[in-house]
């Protein structure tokens, strides 16, 4: 929980991928600081403006000149809300791009293991979309990836590639995380790229890893290992994306309908 040391962590493997040459770098959701007791959580929170993990990232972006997509950092907004928010750096190191987790991680899993995001975050209600040089960005968070709408009206709003930075728990990633992704992947014809948590943590989460990146027509081109920390890399080649959307135009065929309301009496058989 100490949030210098995931700084230091988190801009050790920055740096080693820009030394391999990645131009585009993303990390995992809550990079600096992920935590799941209230008090704990809001003893570390900073405003974005005293974020110092924000400020150490922007710094970085400059410095390796690479455009650098923090998965997301927990931001205060208020006394009593967080929001989970990610933000896309350009290579001078300003903010390019800004985007709050839509949908918040209210479940209760097998096992006992129950989680209330919305409890201390803020859900956002923008979409966000970037442009890069070498394509167009739609932002996104962990949960977010149940909720295909998001990504079919990023896709049809101009996005080819697609970034997921997760924490997602050991138990719904083994059970959905390669499907999910691949899915989004094959339904919006984009690259999706998914930064992701893995082993246990400090506040006894236990996260699943395998960060990906997959290809529009849903081949994983890199995948990392479950709980090492490292660094996966993969070339992107946007003319996968229109190659992808000939082969399978869905994005163009939306057609409206009805649900016609269900009668609630039944005959007798």
């Amino acid at each position: 929980m100490d949030v210098a040391e995931n700084i230091a962590a988190a801009s050790a493997l920055v740096s080693e991928a820009a030394a391999q040459g990645a131009d585009f770098i993303a990390t995992p959701e809550m990079t600096s600081l992920l935590v799941s007791k209230t008090p704990d959580l809001f003893a570390k929170v900073r405003a974005e403006d005293d974020d110092e993990a924000l400020k150490a990232f922007r710094a970085l972006a400059a410095e390796k000149g690479v455009w650098l997509l923090i998965g997301s950092i927990p931001v205060r907004l208020s006394a009593e809300k967080v929001a989970n928010r990610s933000f896309l750096l350009s290579p001078s190191g300003e903010i390019a791009s800004r985007y709050d987790k839509i949908h918040m991680f209210d479940v209760d899993l097998a096992g006992g293991e129950s989680y209330r995001e919305s409890k201390n975050y803020e859900p956002g209600r923008d979409a966000a979309l970037a442009r890069l040089p070498f394509g167009r960005l739609g932002l996104t968070i962990c949960y977010d990836i149940r909720f295909p709408h998001l990504y079919r009206t990023l896709a049809q709003a101009g996005a080819e590639l697609l970034s997921v930075p997760a924490a997602f728990t050991k138990q719904t990633g083994e059970a959905h995380w390669h499907t999910l992704l691949k899915a989004r992947a094959i339904e919006t014809g984009c690259f999706v790229i998914a930064p992701a948590q893995g082993g246990k943590h400090e506040c006894g989460r236990v996260t699943y890893g395998h960060s990906l990146i997959i290809a529009p027509w849903g081949d994983i081109i890199a995948e990392a290992a479950h709980d090492e920390p490292g660094v996966i890399l993969a070339g992107i080649d946007t003319a996968l994306v229109a190659e992808a959307r000939s082969r399978v135009p869905s994005l163009g065929h939306d057609r409206g309908f009805s649900l016609p309301a269900q009668s609630t009496s039944r005959q007798a058989s």
